[in-house]
């Protein structure tokens, strides 16, 4: 298992820098005030009504970077600084998420690819952990076969996420695109402006790389230990 720590470890720590560079570069273009005066909520309706979308609403959401689009409820949830706020992060982030509600709106087909996995991830992800667990102290202590099934179930399982995981990519890459170029076409922001927003909008996605990395990086190792390659 030694193997496990060392790439859990390592992608904790890269997992770690670029939470926290996020962070910090939206405290950063947090200060970064709109000239057009407009906060996350009048921007968000403003690229709703621009895309043709009446029945999706804006509202406010607890926390920080809490941020999200809910396909169920049609509502885009904007954290708190993020609704009221008049800044660029506002900005950005406020049109990334109506780019998911644009997204839904037109049936992109990654968006409908991950929506179909949520409830599949959703299970899978609880007990993904406890089968390949169960599998490896069986394979020790009591039947090499019948851990090796188990293990199995637990890898099958866990790749169900991963495969989730980078489905997300396009997903969110995509979003950004849309919020980007909105932006820009509709001269929402200066030239300074845009440039914070997209670097906030890059950091926020590289945390989804990370994450779709380090699940690859994990279920190969798992693979390689079934394999008998540990």
């Amino acid at each position: 298992m030694l193997g496990y720590y060392v790439i859990a470890g390592l992608i904790f720590i890269v997992s770690l820098y670029v939470s926290n560079k996020l962070k910090s570069k939206f405290k950063k273009y947090s200060q970064v005030h709109l000239q057009n005066g407009l906060s996350g909520k009048e921007i968000a309706e403003k690229m709703l009504r621009d895309n043709g979308i009446t029945d999706v609403k804006v509202i406010s959401t607890p926390g920080m970077l809490t941020d999200h689009y809910d396909p169920s409820k049609k509502t885009v949830n904007l954290s708190e600084g993020v609704y009221s706020q008049r800044n660029a992060a506002a900005a950005a982030v406020s049109a990334h998420e109506v780019g998911h509600a644009v997204q839904h709106a037109k049936a992109y087909d990654w968006l409908q690819m991950r929506s179909k996995l949520v409830p599949v991830v959703s299970v899978a992800s609880k007990f993904s952990q406890w089968a390949i667990m169960g599998g490896l102290i069986l394979m020790t202590m009591v039947s090499v076969g019948v851990g090796q099934t188990v293990l199995l179930i637990g890898i099958i399982l866990y790749g169900m996420g991963t495969l989730f995981s980078f489905v997300t990519l396009p997903v969110e890459y995509d979003a950004s695109k849309r919020a980007l170029v909105w932006l820009e076409n509709e001269n929402m922001l200066t030239a300074q402006e845009h440039e914070a927003a997209e670097d906030s909008l890059k950091w926020a996605a590289r945390t989804y790389v990370v994450a779709a990395v380090g699940s690859l990086a994990t279920l190969l190792y798992f693979i390689s230990i079934y394999l008998g390659r540990d």
